[in-house]
């Protein structure tokens, strides 16, 4: 609870579930994203011209963000479905999802990242045990002072501890609102670019529903904290893995990671970071 008082400044704590009128805008993509059955899904729309994208209407410091996400179907290679927390300027913080896709028949590739203060070059990989294109899967992030966890269908595939012990920055001052686009980035998704967006199956669409926040949000010139009852019972804001949860990791990595900057020794010739040095949960 100190903790929290301490970092989060100028903040309220709330649990927003509702429609996507009430909680986010639609930045770009003229009609290629709509929001349908009265706010309840929004698509997102990829074609020759342009793509489109989202985001959320309100700033957030620390939360957990669930969103049921359906996948571009099909041949979806060179299109690029990105969903992710970001604040604003050059040196920005972020927590990325990102999914590559593929051709028909191939599955698709999970691309997480986290960026600190404007860096990155934290990537892991994973392919999926399931189709994300036949039906809507549940992609969180869970981010508190302590760790940011990514979660799909509440299957944790990474944990990024707070190391800023050992000299590692983490992200836990500047507040960041919640972004989605589909775009074509055929000169590097698929296979390295290798693989071209096969325009003759446009338009490329992605779905999603069913967004929750249970978050602190970001108030600019408001003196309060994010200290409630709420947050308290919550969960999020201390969660680490218990044992289950460390033993689905571990499956999830030995089966389904295909890229992790950590184990990636030609990359860092003088040493691996200092986070991936310690094998915390």
């Amino acid at each position: 609870m100190l903790l929290l008082s301490v970092f989060v400044m100028s903040s309220f704590m709330g649990s927003f579930a509702g429609t996507f009128y009430e909680h986010f805008d639609i930045t770009w993509g003229d009609h290629r994203a709509k929001i349908l059955d009265k706010g309840n899904l929004l698509t997102l729309t990829l074609d020759q011209v342009s793509g489109s994208g989202f985001q959320s209407k309100r700033e957030y410091l620390f939360g957990r963000m669930d969103m049921q996400i359906k996948l571009v179907s099909g041949n979806s290679a060179g299109t690029v479905t990105a969903y992710y927390l970001s604040s604003e300027g050059p040196n920005h913080d972020e927590i990325d999802f990102e999914f590559l896709g593929n051709l028909s028949g191939e599955p698709y590739i999970v691309h997480t990242n986290v960026y600190t203060q404007g860096k990155g070059n934290r990537e892991q990989q994973f392919h999926l045990w399931f189709d994300p294109t036949k039906d809507f899967h549940t992609y969180s992030i869970v981010w508190n002072p302590q760790r940011i966890i990514f979660l799909i269908d509440d299957i944790p595939i990474r944990v990024f501890n707070n190391e800023e012990s050992i000299g590692v920055p983490f992200p836990k001052r500047q507040p960041m609102k919640l972004y989605s686009s589909l775009w074509n980035a055929d000169q590097w998704a698929t296979r390295g670019g290798l693989v071209k967006t096969d325009w003759s199956k446009a338009p490329f669409t992605a779905s999603y529903r069913h967004f929750n926040a249970e978050a602190c949000f970001w108030s600019r010139g408001n003196s309060s904290s994010c200290v409630s009852d709420s947050v308290s019972n919550s969960g999020w804001h201390t969660l680490r893995l218990d044992a289950s949860g460390r033993r689905r990791l571990r499956w999830v990595q030995k089966y389904y990671m295909i890229y992790n900057y950590c184990t990636d020794f030609e990359r860092f010739p003088q040493g691996r970071p200092r986070e991936c040095r310690r094998h915390v949960y």
